[in-house]
């Protein structure tokens, strides 16, 4: 049997998230153990080429060469619906 290293691949929306835990060869990237994970599959629109990624909250410039280690989790970030400052901004205009 080839060695494998073990990761994670994850994805959540507000009322649906999967974590799904994959073996895959060393060298693999963070796109390809996405799509090896098949999540794509499970989220109807997902198309992971598109999707910015991260490993455990740190953003990853480029998914398709950023090579995993053992024990790291892929995640797929969704897009924000609203930015983060505009929302602050007007949460402190209300409570005024």
């Amino acid at each position: 049997m080839a060695e494998s290293i073990r990761v994670e691949v994850v994805y959540a929306l507000p009322d649906k998230q999967r974590l799904i835990a994959l073996d895959v060869a060393p060298g693999t990237t963070m796109l390809d153990a996405a799509r090896q994970s098949g999540i794509a599959g499970q989220f109807e629109g997902l198309e992971l080429e598109k999707m910015p990624m991260g490993i455990f909250g740190k953003a990853e410039p480029d998914p398709a060469r950023r090579v995993l280690a053992a024990g790291e989790r892929v995640e797929i970030y969704r897009p924000l619906k609203v930015d983060p400052k505009a929302a602050r901004r007007a949460r402190a205009e209300r409570s005024r």
